[in-house]
Parts: structure tokens; sequence; C-alpha cells
């Protein structure tokens, strides 16, 4: 019994070490090719990152700070357009049935903003920002940032210090900055 428990500690540092050991992504920096989810649990495919892209991570779906960050990027849909962005996507680790609600919760009349399921944290970590949100919200989250590319170039990161604010992320900052 005490080497299966060290054992499955040894798995649970690896795995834990894994989501904290990349560099977080800055400007010049390649988005990676990572799988996640759009509205089906079982099919999965890399983001395609063509023209200008907003990546808008949020630590949890559902949350209040996170219900009250990502309905202005929907409601500005326009002015983003306008402003050459061709996609907005709204990364979580939750899982594709999660996000799916979440959209149709925030947007019942659809909007094209896409909900991607980074469900396994991968995209996340890949670009250096996950973070341990155990105590909360049970596992790694993103952290709250927002990212402008062109096609998978990153041309802007913008990072909260604090996850539940949401300041340099909001929609009105990106805008701004665009």
């Amino acid at each position: 019994m005490s080497s299966f428990v060290q054992s499955a500690l040894h798995v649970a540092h690896n795995v834990a070490t894994s989501w904290l050991a990349h560099e977080e992504i800055k400007p010049n920096g390649t988005v990676p090719s990572v799988e996640v989810k759009e509205d089906q649990a079982d099919k999965s495919a890399p983001l395609k990152l063509v023209g200008k892209n907003i990546l808008v991570g949020v630590p949890g779906a559902f949350t209040t700070p996170c219900n009250s960050h990502i309905p202005p990027y929907i409601e500005n849909y326009q002015e983003f357009k306008a402003k050459g962005v061709k996609h907005i996507y709204v990364i979580a680790v939750n899982d594709a049935f999660v996000m799916k609600a979440w959209k149709q919760h925030l947007a019942p009349e659809g909007t094209p903003i896409q909900f991607i399921s980074d469900d396994k944290a991968a995209l996340v970590s890949a670009l250096g920002l996950v973070f341990d949100a155990t105590d909360l919200l049970g596992g790694p989250r993103a952290k709250r940032f927002a990212i402008v590319t062109d096609d998978d170039r990153v041309v802007s990161v913008a990072v909260e210090q604090e996850p539940p604010k949401v300041t340099v992320t909001s929609a009105k900052s990106v805008l701004a900055s665009l």
C-alpha cells in the first residue's frame, strides 16, 4: 500500500510540475498548436488562428468574476470586428459541456464568439498561463488573460495579477489597445 501511495504522489507531482513548467508567453511568441474542444467532448483540434484573434482566458465558467468579464466582449463584438479582429476565443479549463452551457447562458440569442474547452489545461499550460486553483476551483485553471495574435504570432499579452479582478483583460482595455 505504501508503494502505491508513493507512486500516486510521484505521478501527481509530475503532472502538477508539467502544468507550471512553461514560461509565460510573450509578444512575438507563437501560440502552440495544442488540441482543445468546442461544443463536443469527443472531438478536439488545435485553434485555427487566422488573421487577428483575441484569446481570453478565464479561471472558471459560471464563476461570478467570469460571468461579468465575458459579456462586454459579446456586446462589443462588432467593435472588435471593425478593428480587424477575425475571431474571439474564450478559453477555460472546463469541459466542453460546461463551456457550451456557459455560452448559452451568456448569449441565449447566440454569439460568434467561440467558447473553448481546454479540459486538460494543455493550452494554458503551454502558454505558461496556468495556476493552481485547487483550494477554490478543484484543480489547475487558466490565469485571467487576453492575448492578441496575428495568425499564431502573439502581438500582446495582458495578464491579471489577481485572478478575480478584470482590468487589463477587460473588453474595454483590449479594444483600446487595438
